[in-house]
């Protein structure tokens, strides 16, 4: 497999949380392409297990798809910020608690046809409040589900966007969709 050759790039919008790039490469043959790309930072999405064996989940809205999404507490790495403290940070934000073991269970591209953001996934358990006040949480609410109700979820599609489905996949043994 040949790579594509990038011939230029042009930034068509820069924003807060991503930009859009557009390049024309080269292809093997000689040929000339675009690619859109939705450049974003890398991310974190977090299994959060509680000592009664239910998943925290999180429900918000989300704009892009106009409806509330039931998943895992996830975020944005901040600029010079370890994966795993971005992780701790988030956990806290969006559900209140600390993960007192906090462990890597594998990363994945969110969408590598147009994106470039990279998903590192935790899971994080012997969980402790600790509330941190967070300006943009507030309409996230907090939502316990038992571990074998998990599958139904995503199997009615409550539990539909895909950082979701692949994080519960990885950190929780046996979990069967």
């Amino acid at each position: 497999m040949t790579e594509e050759q990038t011939v230029s790039s042009e930034y068509v919008y820069r924003g807060r949380a991503v930009s859009l790039r557009v390049d024309t490469v080269e292809l093997s043959g000689g040929r000339r392409t675009t690619r859109e790309v939705v450049e974003h930072s890398d991310s974190v999405g977090i299994v959060a297990i509680d000592a009664e064996d239910n998943v925290l989940l999180v429900r918000q809205f989300r704009k892009s798809v106009e409806k509330s999404l039931l998943e895992i507490p996830a975020g944005g790495i901040h600029p010079g910020e370890d994966p795993a403290d971005c992780a701790r940070r988030e956990l806290q934000e969006e559900t209140g608690y600390l993960p007192q073991r906090l462990e890597r269970v594998g990363g994945f591209y969110s969408g590598p046809g147009y994106c470039s953001e990279y998903l590192h996934l935790f899971l994080a358990t012997d969980l402790k409040p600790s509330r941190l006040h967070a300006n943009d949480t507030e309409s996230i609410k907090l939502v316990r589900v038992p571990i074998p109700q998990v599958p139904d979820l995503v199997a009615k599609g409550e539990i539909n966007d895909a950082k979701s489905i692949a994080g519960l996949l990885m950190a929780i043994p046996g979990y069967q969709a």
